[in-house]
């Protein structure tokens, strides 16, 4: 439990590896440079859910599972009840109010944070136009959902760094949580993201925690790469 506590939580590491062993293997090499692990959809073929029981357990890590819930009501809540039992941090679903309404009853008293993802950050203008997403400004529609989302009873939202700013003004988000993916340190490439920030300048926009994934993980040395970051928010 120890390493956990020297860590800067602000920094979640994205364990976008394909199974537990190499998400152990990844996160021993990190050590205690990192207390906070995202695990996704990719990974839950490969044992996402033991990988995050036995980091939580075992080794003291908070826990981000990034699933993306998106269903009828009735399904989303008895997904996140399920969930919930698992003592994890945070949970993604999509910010739809009636989707976030039904995780919340099903986080029930948990400590459990239901996160709201409003426009994914591998997302722009043509790829909204493409998904009939209704006309307009990306941010504008970015900040509509967000305020949405926070109304409904999520704990925070997803957004992208160069969103974060505006709602953190949002009245709805006093108090509230914002992860930023699409982060990437200064020269690493954009890869699949394509509304990007650095991590300092996302948290100077008002981000909470900032998700990095490939910039470290494929690292030669993930620990130095994870400490650079760290560094990078002082």
């Amino acid at each position: 439990m120890a390493d956990a506590n020297r860590a800067d939580d602000r920094l979640i590491v994205a364990l976008d590896v394909p199974n537990v062993v190499q998400g152990l293997d990844l996160a021993a090499r990190i050590g205690d440079a990192v207390s906070f692990y995202k695990i996704g959809l990719g990974m839950l073929t490969g044992g996402g859910f033991a990988l995050a029981n036995e980091l939580k357990a075992e080794h003291g890590k908070r826990i981000f599972l990034d699933l993306k819930l998106f269903d009828i009501g009735a399904t989303v809540e008895a997904a996140v009840r399920g969930i919930a039992q698992y003592d994890l941090d945070f949970l993604t679903v999509h910010g739809d109010p009636q989707v976030v309404r039904a995780a919340v009853a099903g986080r029930g008293g948990t400590g459990l944070k239901i996160l709201a993802v409003t426009v994914l950050t591998s997302l722009d203008r043509a790829d909204l136009d493409a998904n009939c997403i209704k006309p307009g400004d990306i941010a504008a529609i970015t900040l509509e959902r967000a305020a949405k989302a926070l109304e409904a009873g999520a704990d925070g939202v997803i957004a992208s760094p160069q969103e974060a700013a505006f709602i953190r003004a949002l009245p709805q988000a006093k108090g509230r949580l914002i992860v930023t993916p699409g982060v990437r340190p200064a020269g690493a490439a954009a890869g699949d993201q394509k509304r990007i920030a650095t991590p300092s300048q996302a948290i100077a926009d008002g981000a909470d925690h900032i998700v990095v994934g490939r910039p470290i993980w494929q690292a030669a040395d993930p620990r130095a790469a994870a400490l650079a970051v760290v560094d990078s928010l002082k």
